[in-house]
């Protein structure tokens, strides 16, 4: 009998650039710029942390521990690229935004 783990998705450092209500317009990434297509739809949800699993405590006025904000955009690294999906993660109480995965446009898969 054997065992498979899963693999932890793949993140990297990323800078985000938001507009006034928070949106994403631009993400830097590995020294690439990919402008997020004002023409398509982007995607917005959040997710919840298990904080216990990874804190014994929670302070009191600590803040939100469990929201992980998500966006998933359509972005192009120039004028006449094609366009890739990007998403987008931010952990509970940080202010730094991880690129969890970023693929073909078409390779895409809804989630629920």
């Amino acid at each position: 009998m054997s065992t498979i783990a899963e693999a932890a998705p793949q993140t990297h450092d990323t800078l985000v650039r938001l507009d006034a209500a928070g949106k994403p317009l631009a993400i830097r990434h590995d020294g690439r710029i990919w402008l997020v297509d004002p023409d398509t739809e982007s995607r917005h949800w959040y997710g919840r942390d298990a904080w216990w699993d990874t804190r014994r405590t929670a302070a009191v006025g600590s803040g939100d521990l469990v929201s992980i904000e998500y966006w998933q955009v359509q972005v192009r690294s120039g004028t006449h690229s094609a366009l890739r999906t990007a998403t987008l993660r931010r952990e509970p109480l940080s202010t730094h935004w991880l690129l969890e995965n970023i693929s073909d446009a078409d390779e895409t898969t809804e989630e629920e």
